[in-house]
């Protein structure tokens, strides 16, 4: 499972993504995303950080993605904010597992690798593209009904 901080990372990307004209500001980017402004404002700081988003100061500003979205894989945004965590060692701290993990943990890890895998092979651009009417990362505003359209 994704932290709620990374889920709301990547809502704000995908709105970012998602064609608007220009900047957006963190209270539209919450409006259309549906998350607290407050939250919203510390995820686009560690997303700055990152160097995934820009933030533009005075009238007309706001953020922006700082890469085109073929260059952003949602892992980049998930490490931005919320680095998956691999096990490296039995988290029991049990001594008879110092230098080989259980099978349960060798197992989960694996499990950690292949999200890895798969978030660090999806970009941002495949999930605005999606065909797939349905758009659940945020929605239009003015339209409840219908998910965040690029095109």
């Amino acid at each position: 499972m994704l932290s709620q901080t990374a889920d709301y990372a990547l809502r704000a990307v995908v709105a970012l993504g998602s064609g608007q004209c220009g900047p957006m500001t963190t209270q539209q980017i919450a409006a259309q995303t549906r998350v607290p402004a407050g939250y919203l404002s510390k995820v686009l700081q560690a997303l700055a950080r990152a160097g995934l988003v820009e933030g533009q100061r005075g009238s007309g500003g706001g953020f922006v993605l700082a890469r085109p979205v073929l260059g952003i894989t949602v892992l980049d945004v998930i490490n931005a904010v919320d680095p998956l965590q691999r096990i490296e060692r039995c988290p029991l701290g049990r001594p008879d597992h110092e230098h080989r993990m259980c099978a349960l943990h060798r197992r989960l890890d694996l499990g950690i690798a292949v999200m890895e895998q798969v978030y660090g092979q999806t970009t941002i651009d495949e999930l605005l593209d999606d065909s797939d009417p349905v758009r659940s990362l945020c929605e239009v505003a003015g339209d409840p009904g219908r998910g965040v359209d690029r095109h």
